[in-house]
């Protein structure tokens, strides 16, 4: 631990705690408002009471199991110190009445292996079901585990701007521990949580933060310079500034998205780029008539849909507690529709992409089928065969299906889809 404990750090983590617990709004925003609010906590402090109260809520079914009969942000952030920290009673006295430490015995002496699969996993109830229909019960343990642990710091390198090993040799000159991303040709991962955000290379836009998985996305569409390209579901860009980037900022590249607060947050990303040829577009909805007029226009087209976002626990834990079944039929239904819209736009020969950031088969290959059966003029493609043409070796199959506890990167899945 690189901070000194103490109470008022520890009271910070638990009001900023309480408000995770009742908030409807995603948890790195109300991480990110807490701190703006009090500027007084420097970037070790900062760190130390995010990284708390994220494996809260990581671990929050088998730390509420520890806790008995007493579930509240309090006894959660004990156990999680105690249980998952590693800190001993001794280093948590300076918090610790003398009834919570006699509790904090039993709860440390609680056996995971005595506990339902589904609290022992950290998953809700619904979500433990729909995976083990999917998965085999060891790989439903894997899975989890691999969700439950933080993710890594994945950059990407903005190939019109620096070379991987350039940009590679300036991080380590610089201190920080980096290594080329095990895939993607553009990927760096770092060790650890440095802030980035006035580092000289982030400043001028050679490299952008991205997971790795995400990157790959972008080599399954593979855009090429000149062509008419769209990213449908932009949201703040990362996978535009990418696609504008394998373009040589050649052509022309749509970033449509419905979210006018989105968009904002790509203009000073592109500014950085150095890229002249993204065209960010607000539309009302995938029937939109600027949607329409493009219709059979377009040479590659990125449906990244809006989804659950379950592949992504690692960074925001949060989701399984929000998601539900009704709110995942909800988005499949919005997900038919986008894909529709988007293979609408593409013309014959043209390449069609759709991508989520879940691991549910409800919003990744049901939505395939259901537009192959509705489109026959689209054939599917490998994707594995794709991206081995650009010499990315990686085990895939026909469909992209990236977990973390195979790949290192969050839960994708791709299906790469060309116009006959």
């Amino acid at each position: 631990m690189n901070v000194r404990f103490s109470p008022a750090l520890f009271r910070h983590a638990e009001v900023l705690l309480s408000e995770l617990l009742r908030s409807s709004f995603p948890a790195d925003l109300v991480v990110s408002h807490y701190f703006r609010q009090h500027r007084e906590l420097g970037h070790a402090d900062r760190g130390f009471v995010a990284e708390t109260v994220f494996s809260v809520l990581r671990r929050k079914r088998s730390l509420s199991a520890r806790c008995a009969d007493e579930v509240t942000s309090r006894r959660l952030l004990l156990a999680a110190l105690a249980c998952l920290h590693g800190m001993n009673r001794r280093e948590l006295a300076v918090v610790l009445s003398e009834s919570e430490s006699k509790w904090l015995g039993q709860a440390k002496a609680v056996r995971l292996d005595d506990l339902p699969p589904a609290v022992r996993l950290d998953l809700p109830d619904w979500l433990h079901g729909e995976l083990s229909r999917q998965f085999a019960a060891e790989a439903v343990e894997q899975l989890a585990a691999a969700l439950n642990q933080p993710a890594p710091l994945d950059l990407r390198v903005n190939a019109l701007k620096a070379h991987r090993q350039e940009v590679l040799a300036r991080l380590l000159a610089d201190g920080l521990t980096a290594a080329p991303c095990p895939y993607s040709p553009l990927g760096i991962r770092l060790a650890g949580k440095p802030a980035l955000s006035r580092h000289p290379l982030f400043l001028d836009g050679s490299i952008e933060v991205q997971d790795e998985g995400s990157q790959l996305l972008g080599f399954l569409l593979q855009p090429r310079r000149g062509e008419m390209v769209a990213d449908f579901c932009a949201g703040a860009g990362g996978k535009t500034l990418l696609l504008g980037a394998m373009m040589r900022s050649q052509g022309r590249l749509y970033a449509f998205d419905v979210d006018e607060r989105r968009l904002a947050r790509l203009k000073p990303r592109l500014a950085r780029s150095g890229l002249s040829n993204v065209h960010p577009v607000r539309i009302d909805s995938e029937r939109d008539t600027k949607i329409r007029r493009l219709a059979g226009k377009l040479d590659r087209v990125l449906v990244d849909a809006p989804c659950s976002g379950l592949g992504t626990l690692r960074r925001n834990p949060d989701l399984k507690w929000r998601q539900t079944p009704a709110s995942v039929a909800e988005l499949c239904i919005k997900q038919g529709a986008i894909l529709a819209a988007a293979g609408g736009l593409v013309k014959p020969g043209g390449r069609l992409v759709y991508a989520t950031c879940s691991v549910l088969e409800a919003e990744n290959e049901v939505i395939v089928q259901n537009f192959l059966a509705s489109f026959p003029e689209f054939v599917l493609c490998s994707a594995q065969e794709i991206l081995a043409r650009q010499e990315i070796a990686i085990d895939v199959g026909e469909r992209l299906r990236l977990l973390p506890q195979h790949h290192g990167t969050d839960a994708f899945y791709g299906a790469v889809m060309e116009r006959k």
